[in-house]
């Protein structure tokens, strides 16, 4: 499924993140930025070790990446250039501002795709792994966070929602329906 919002156009699929052909995919990162189990494992394995080389000299400039912030990196052997290293919040019942660092985690990729001129970028779905995030309430953030930032830059003109499961993709699919409805 596909939507054209201003002149970014919004896909969702279901697929292994490590295997996107975009200039940028995201890893739902921990915040020490040096690999770990899911989505980040899978993202450093495939991309081999120039990723976790470039995630330490991140460490020792800034000492890791807070709970809803960004980093960047090359793609290694990926077959996207870079990786937008972010980390989402753990889930605690909802009421330790885990929705707004999750926007945050969202927002804070797309900021960092736009600054480098990434045209595509993908995503899996932030925090709902290990960190136990429930997937519907994660994605009508996740499609929320997207409309607010395609509505008012042209950049990244393709952002692709990468989904683990076929039952994610219609949670996501639905999410954005229910959300460019009431936009």
């Amino acid at each position: 499924m596909h939507s054209l919002l201003n002149q970014t156009r919004v896909e969702f699929v279901r697929g292994d993140i490590t295997r996107q052909a975009t200039e940028a995919i995201v890893n739902a990162a921990n915040s020490s930025l040096l690999g770990g189990g899911g989505v980040d494992g899978a993202i450093h394995r495939a991309g081999g070790p120039r990723i976790l080389e470039e995630c330490k000299k991140i460490r020792a400039q800034q000492g890791g990446c807070p709970t809803g912030e960004a980093v960047i990196t090359t793609g290694g052997n990926l077959p996207a250039r870079y990786v937008i290293h972010t980390v989402g919040p753990v889930w605690h019942g909802g009421s330790h501002n885990e929705s707004m660092l999750l926007r945050s985690a969202y927002y804070n990729s797309l900021r960092l795709a736009q600054e480098n001129d990434i045209n595509s970028i993908a995503f899996p779905s932030i925090s709902t792994g290990a960190y136990g995030y429930p997937v519907k309430q994660a994605a009508a953030i996740a499609v929320a966070a997207v409309l607010e930032f395609a509505d008012s830059h042209s950049q990244p003109g393709l952002i692709r929602f990468v989904l683990f499961s076929d039952q994610d993709l219609v949670v996501y699919q639905a999410a954005w329906e229910e959300a460019v409805s009431s936009f």
